[in-house]
């Protein structure tokens, strides 16, 4: 019998984007059992894009919750932390909220699942003007021969293909949590992001370091798992430096578990002062 799902949805004050990809949620050849969209600090733009989709949601009986936190600053490890602690699914599927789905996303992550692995999916990049145009027609559906997408062999969607690939031999190498799918229990076994993690840059790589160290398998599914980032600008990445030396001291001492983490948003937890990676 399949997993249970639940799509996890990081978002930060782009409400089309955001509308685009949870209406490509609904368009699943199978659908998740839950969508979690993991906010962190957006204005009323994005709540009303989640309140006005709802009954769509309801009526094809998939779970929508909106799960939000005050914005100070790009704290993306501590929003997904919350949603995964609103997550029912067994199976975390997680993408970023500029990330629109292939109509067999949910479909190809679940038949590619195993357990004791987790999975980089693929990522097609589209343009400044493809998007602008998936933006103003409200399309979620990208073709093969469309002008704008980069890398478009990442569209290729072949589960005869996505069998042939090997993993990387570098297990840490292309880290990318826009497009990440694994059990939710491995999650929690690491206790989840890391929130010592603040500003772009990192928080994937290291959250995948602590998976390996727990003894799980990263796989790659190519040709399957595919999503189309859309264009932006990039974000600041003033906390790279700092970053970057939280994510070399878990690589070097071969943590598997942060302590400030997923356990912060257990029901009755007081979070005390932040102590170790």
């Amino acid at each position: 019998m399949p997993p249970t799902t639940t799509l996890l949805i990081a978002t930060y004050n782009w409400p089309e984007a955001l509308g685009l990809v949870l209406r490509s949620a609904l368009s699943q050849s199978t659908l998740p059992g839950q969508v979690v969209v993991a906010d962190d600090g957006s204005g009323e733009p994005t709540a009303n894009v989640v309140r006005d989709l709802g009954p769509r949601f309801a009526a094809a009986g998939v779970a929508l919750d909106h799960v939000w936190h005050p914005d100070e600053g790009f704290r993306l490890a501590a929003i997904r932390n919350r949603a995964l602690a609103a997550a029912r699914g067994d199976y975390v599927l997680m993408v970023d909220g500029d990330c629109v789905l292939h109509p067999d996303f949910v479909a190809s992550h679940v038949g590619f699942a195993r357990p004791g692995t987790f999975v980089q999916g693929s990522r097609v990049l589209v343009s400044r003007e493809r998007s602008a145009r998936a933006l103003a027609e409200g399309s979620t559906r990208f073709s093969l021969l469309d002008r704008g997408l980069k890398n478009r062999q990442n569209a290729v969607p072949s589960r005869l293909l996505s069998a042939l690939v090997r993993a990387d031999q570098d297990p840490l190498r292309g880290t990318r949590g826009c497009n990440m799918a694994y059990w939710r229990a491995d999650a929690e076994r690491v206790n989840g992001f890391n929130e010592r993690f603040v500003g772009w840059g990192r928080e994937d790589s290291e959250f995948t370091a602590r998976m390996l160290a727990a003894g799980l398998e990263r796989r790659k599914l190519k040709f399957g798992g595919i999503v189309f980032h859309l264009w932006h600008d990039e974000r600041p990445r003033s906390a790279v430096d700092e970053n970057h030396r939280l994510y070399e001291e878990i690589v070097r001492t071969r943590a598997c578990r942060c302590e400030a983490g997923l356990d912060r948003h257990a029901p009755g937890h007081s979070p005390g002062p932040d102590r170790g990676v």
